[in-house]
């Protein structure tokens, strides 16, 4: 063989690894924006893993996940968000009820959500079985059965003078919210006295002037910021013995009383199957919204017990599952 042939022929050897590496197809990214955090919400994120499993697609094998997470202040959502835009994923995962941000950041790639409010109504979605544009995920209507949960107090509670809530001042639906759990209240013939906690500074001080007021009840609003400070709360409730009403099961296996919602691990488990299917090629505006249709009432005994808190027979028979 003649040198240059021999030289030509090495080069083409060198070559053809790299050529074949360019052709490959690349690991796709998933981004995965939470309005809680890291710590409070691992559970979820291994349900959501779950998901993508069941299509096929396993974290650091054959799908690579950036997590951003804003710990309950919804003005950091916009810029991770963007970060994540940026790194140009493959699907933008957003969970904990401001899609709308993930919405307003891309037009182009397919965003899954999991939201506690009405996408519709929210503008993030055109409806529920055609959603439209390049957004689809699951709703867990935690902000829709808050009048639900104050009938539920008032038969854990009924002989209370006066019915708390705790809200975060930096929600966008908190004075909507109020007014209907307000106006609810009336029809039952009790007062409503609102406290507002954005940070850990004002929730202690939020609790302080609850047990002040002497509530005979409280009822947390749904919110992000609450769900990353669930532990302090079941504590504070129980330091100023204040029977409270929570929107997941994960306060009151953290030791709050009582909670009545929809299974935050389920809804993070079928975002992952969302975004698996579009991964294999599905389109956002085919894949319907889905509905949480199922919602459990939780009660902690022991916490009851350390209350003096006698249980209502009737609404103990109506609990899926009881912490004793």
């Amino acid at each position: 063989m003649r040198r240059r042939e021999f030289i030509s022929l090495v080069g083409g050897m060198v070559a053809w690894p790299g050529t074949m590496n360019a052709q490959q197809p690349s690991t796709p990214i998933v981004g995965f924006m939470s309005t809680r955090s890291a710590e409070d919400t691992a559970h979820l994120v291994t349900a959501f893993h779950q998901g993508l499993q069941e299509l096929g697609f396993s974290a650091g094998q054959n799908v690579t996940i950036e997590y951003r997470y804003a710990h309950g202040d919804y003005s950091r959502l916009p810029a991770l968000a963007a970060e994540l835009v940026a790194r140009r994923v493959n699907v933008l995962v957003s969970v904990g009820g401001y899609s709308a941000v993930a919405k307003a950041a891309t037009s182009t790639i397919p965003i899954v959500f999991a939201t506690g409010i009405d996408p519709v109504e929210a503008g993030i979605i055109e409806s529920f079985n055609r959603p439209g544009g390049n957004a689809t995920g699951y709703t867990i209507w935690t902000n829709q059965i808050e009048q639900k949960r104050l009938g539920l107090l008032h038969e854990l509670v009924p002989n209370a003078g006066v019915y708390g809530t705790l809200l975060n001042p930096n929600n966008a639906l908190v004075a909507r919210r109020l007014q209907e759990l307000q106006e609810a209240a009336s029809k039952i013939g009790k007062h409503i006295f609102a406290a507002y906690a954005g940070n850990d500074t004002d929730l202690d001080a939020a609790l302080g002037a609850l047990s002040r007021e002497q509530v005979g009840a409280l009822l947390v609003m749904a919110d992000a910021y609450f769900d990353t400070r669930r532990q302090r709360l079941a504590a504070l409730a129980a330091q100023y013995r204040i029977p409270t009403f929570f929107h997941f099961r994960e306060y009151v296996v953290d030791g709050g009383l009582i909670s009545y919602g929809p299974s935050a691990t389920e809804a993070h488990r079928q975002v992952g199957i969302y975004a698996g299917r579009i991964l294999r090629g599905a389109s956002p505006s085919d894949l319907p919204i889905m509905q949480a249709n199922k919602f459990e009432l939780i009660i902690n005994l022991k916490t009851a017990k350390a209350l003096g808190l006698t249980i209502n027979p009737t609404l103990l028979a109506q609990a899926d599952e009881v912490i004793e």
